[in-house]
């Protein structure tokens, strides 16, 4: 039983966290756009953006008010290694199971 409390207090948590870092609207963005280190942040929660900007139309998956190329790099940096080593890792996983 607090087994599972624990669990699902901190997945709250952590979605707290992610949700609280998604890239913002246009109008809310500060002086500064965001960088390459937001890119690779954004990147990395792409999936958690694209499900929350379904129900809330302010959230995007890319920020819009970025640095340009430094952003784009980091973002796509983030997909590419994010999504790519979740397959790599599918791929050693199932030729391991052909072995045995």
């Amino acid at each position: 039983m607090t087994k599972a409390l624990f669990f699902i207090v901190a997945a709250i948590l952590i979605l707290s966290m992610f949700t609280g870092c998604l890239p913002r609207e246009t109008h809310l963005a500060g002086e500064r756009p965001a960088g390459f280190l937001m890119g690779i942040w954004h990147g990395w929660i792409a999936p958690i953006s694209l499900i929350v900007g379904i129900f809330s139309p302010g959230v995007r998956v890319y920020e819009p008010f970025n640095s340009g190329w430094w952003y784009d790099f980091g973002f796509y940096i983030a997909i590419i290694s994010g999504f790519g080593g979740i397959s790599l890792t599918r791929k050693k996983a199932a030729a391991h199971r052909d072995r045995l």
